[in-house]
């Protein structure tokens, strides 16, 4: 697989998905970046702003959401729901799913990006997690997370994810996965 044949799915918020993009642009990589209205872009490369129907395809009840992530997501707003459901577009159109962030006791992703995480797994997506308290990649196994030591991109359309807060170490696991998969 090379570049020209790669599609990195994400959402154009500052953080991880900015530094997906960063790399992805960096290694020639096609980039689809998916939005709406009113959302604050750190990336314009492959914007892609989803239309209202676009939108409602991919909502999902916040109870449900809450329910699943043992959080209460009742209440957020209308910007969030948007945000899951973009997740639920970014997800969609991947094969593998990459997300920056932290892994919970109850094996959930921390914040927003849980969803996406979460979405990922009800559909049976290549996940991986690198948690930036534990320091290391882990893919879910389907009942648990299990460390990897070595991650590489294995799908052509794959989605980046995570925190608008990345640590150093976020950050550096972004870029290894970009070197790593692009000089094999």
């Amino acid at each position: 697989m090379n570049a020209e044949q790669m599609t990195l799915y994400s959402g154009a918020s500052k953080g991880a998905e900015a530094e997906f993009g960063l790399w992805a642009e960096a290694y020639g990589i096609q980039e689809v970046n998916f939005t709406f209205p009113g959302h604050p872009n750190a990336r314009m490369r492959g914007l892609y702003e989803l239309t209202p129907e676009e939108l409602l395809r991919g909502d999902v009840s916040l109870a449900y959401v809450s329910r699943l992530l043992s959080r209460n997501y009742i209440g957020k707003g209308e910007t969030f729901r948007r945000v899951l459901q973009a997740l639920f577009h970014i997800v969609s159109h991947s094969r593998e799913v990459f997300v920056v962030g932290e892994i919970q006791e109850d094996l959930t992703v921390r914040g927003g990006t849980g969803w996406g995480a979460e979405f990922a797994k009800l559909n049976n997506k290549r996940l991986h997690v690198f948690d930036q308290v534990q320091g290391a990649w882990f893919l879910w196994g389907g009942k648990t997370w299990e460390r990897e030591d070595r991650v590489t991109i294995r799908e052509a359309h794959f989605a980046g994810l995570g925190t608008r807060n990345p640590q150093p170490n976020g950050s550096t696991a972004i870029e290894a996965l970009f070197r790593d998969t692009m000089v094999q």
